[in-house]
């Protein structure tokens, strides 16, 4: 349970994601600066540059002076959650040099309006798994049948595949339509243009942090060691593409073009409140899978689309908790064959759908393969996704009225080049 009682001396609205329980990582830049690792509370984000300056984290200042986290991460729980003490009790204490001194002020805290967020993480390696039951068996019973909406694998590991790091980028970004090959229902050969299916997938991601070597299994009970955080992500897929290529191997330029992310990594040890029970799972898995305790996390997600000139309305609103599989279960499969784990490697959810269609996670699913169009204010109509679209997730958890959250994870489609 969160202690409710713990107070900054900051001012924090009650619906901002970033109360002194949240205490996230990040990098920010603005004109002075070009990159540096801050943390956020309420409006602001605390420059940790320059806040050891002044010798209060008793660490190596120039670890909060790199283009990434990884190196930061690298130290270690032990000393990464020192930090967060730490901030916690500079924030909390009345008195505090981080209060009195307005020099001191100045410099470490910027208001969040006023910067820019960069990548959080050197992203090695990226793995996408397929973990919510509600969306496999949606998507199966649109592709196959709902006799056997779930291929028979599904339910005995969390199935995945290596997608493409290189193409994550932080929230804020625009892409352009992405073009391939697809094969209309009515032709007998492929034609080539702009995707005219394109869609998002509600997801959330978590970030490696600490390296195995080839040959280390990582087993459910220790996988928490091994996760330094969460975000956001959104993996957007062309559906056209996709259901052409994805025979016999799976997605390729379906997905490789653009997944966006949020630019704060909420830490594990912050989210450790809002634990919740997961699936029971039958039937029962391997001895290598199973776990102990709860395990699922109680996050709150929407979808927000904003189209060109508009204004942004809630069009989907799920949750994390109808994640089938678990992070542990997930990094236990990934690495029960040896595959080592690098600092700052990411892997992804897959989409996460709730029971009710309202809680489906991508439009796939939500106009169910575009035969059922959702109505926006503005009186306009979506199948998929527009250019010139704008698609914002964001999440949360909340316990008592005290909130943790992950900021904007935003992206922008412009018209194929």
């Amino acid at each position: 349970m969160l202690n409710t009682r713990l107070k900054s001396w900051i001012t924090v609205n009650d619906d901002s994601d970033f109360s002194i329980h949240n205490l996230p990582f990040g990098i920010y830049s603005d004109d002075t600066v070009a990159h540096r690792v801050c943390s956020a509370i309420g409006e602001y984000i605390i420059d940790l540059f320059e806040l050891e300056s002044f010798d209060l984290l008793n660490m190596n200042r120039s670890v909060f002076e790199e283009q990434y986290l990884n190196s930061f991460i690298e130290l270690g729980k032990k000393e990464t959650n020192r930090v967060r003490e730490k901030l916690t009790e500079l924030l909390t204490d009345e008195n505090s040099v981080l209060k009195s001194n307005t020099d001191f002020f100045n410099k470490v805290f910027k208001k969040q309006k006023d910067v820019k967020m960069l990548m959080p993480v050197k992203v090695g390696d990226y793995t996408d798994f397929y973990s919510s039951i509600d969306h496999a068996t949606n998507i199966g019973t649109m592709i196959r049948d709902p006799k056997n909406a779930l291929m028979p694998n599904w339910k005995h590991l969390p199935v995945g595949y290596h997608g493409r790091a290189s193409s994550i980028c932080v929230s804020g970004h625009s892409f352009h339509r992405p073009k391939g090959q697809q094969k209309p229902p009515d032709s007998e050969t492929p034609v080539f243009g702009a995707t005219k299916s394109l869609d998002i997938e509600l997801e959330t991601a978590f970030i490696i942090g600490k390296k195995t070597e080839m040959g280390d299994s990582i087993s459910t009970d220790n996988a928490d060691d091994h996760i330094f955080g969460m975000v956001l992500f959104n993996d957007w897929s062309a559906r056209d593409i996709q259901t052409w290529e994805y025979v016999p191997l799976g997605p390729f330029l379906a997905k490789n073009f653009a997944s966006t992310i949020s630019p704060w990594v909420v830490t594990l040890e912050a989210l450790e409140p809002f634990r919740v029970k997961g699936y029971d799972q039958s039937p029962p898995l391997l001895p290598y899978l199973q776990y102990k305790g709860d395990k699922n996390l109680d996050i709150k997600l929407q979808v927000y689309l904003k189209p060109e000139g508009g204004k942004e309305e809630k069009v989907i609103e799920s949750n994390y908790k109808y994640m089938y599989y678990t992070m542990e279960q997930q990094l236990a499969h990934h690495t029960v064959n040896g595959c080592n784990m690098n600092v700052g490697d990411m892997l992804a959810s897959g989409t996460i759908s709730g029971p009710l269609a309202s809680e489906y996670g991508s439009f796939m699913e939500l106009t169910w393969r575009g035969s059922k169009p959702i109505k926006l204010q503005d009186g306009t109509e979506r199948k998929f996704i527009n250019d010139n679209d704008t698609v914002i997730l964001r999440g949360y958890c909340e316990q008592n009225g005290t909130r943790i959250g992950f900021g904007d994870c935003a992206a922008t489609v412009l018209p194929a080049k």
